[in-house]
């Protein structure tokens, strides 16, 4: 099991917006996170620990205007956040404690119903090509093979 932690020296290199999302619960404007309409096969890591959260074949157009999944593949955990006048569930990950986003019962039925909006500037890409280099090998069942 590979150990995925915050770190000192990862939290320092974080970008000011990686780190206001991350650390400071912050969101990025609509439509402006780098991974928004990135459609290449892969997984999405935690920018700060590294470990796996999202897998490409869960991502769809929701329209949002941020990247939506369908499901985490793991390290993802749930919280109920009161905060700008609204009850919403906020999504963390597990040993990060990275903010990442928010879910949404308003996702594909077919697929769940769930949408799960993250923050790009929380995600780190690891393309299916390099997913074994990475250290990401036992996820490449949750990717769907490049076409």
């Amino acid at each position: 099991m590979t150990d995925y932690r915050k770190t000192p020296e990862a939290v320092a290199a974080l970008s000011p917006e990686q780190y206001r999302v991350t650390q400071q619960n912050g969101t990025e404007r609509p439509g402006t996170g780098a991974l928004l309409h990135n459609k290449a096969p892969g997984i999405y890591v935690d920018i700060v620990s590294g470990e796996p959260l999202f897998a490409s074949s869960d991502k769809y157009e929701s329209g949002c205007g941020w990247p939506s999944f369908t499901r985490p593949i793991a390290n993802v955990t749930e919280l109920r956040d009161i905060s700008h006048g609204m009850i919403r569930t906020e999504v963390r990950s597990a040993q990060g404690d990275s903010h990442l986003g928010h879910v949404f019962d308003d996702g594909p039925r077919d697929r769940g119903g769930l949408r799960y909006c993250i923050n790009s500037a929380s995600l780190r890409f690891v393309p299916r090509a390099e997913m074994e280099a990475q250290g990401y090998g036992a996820w490449l069942d949750q990717v769907e093979d490049p076409a």
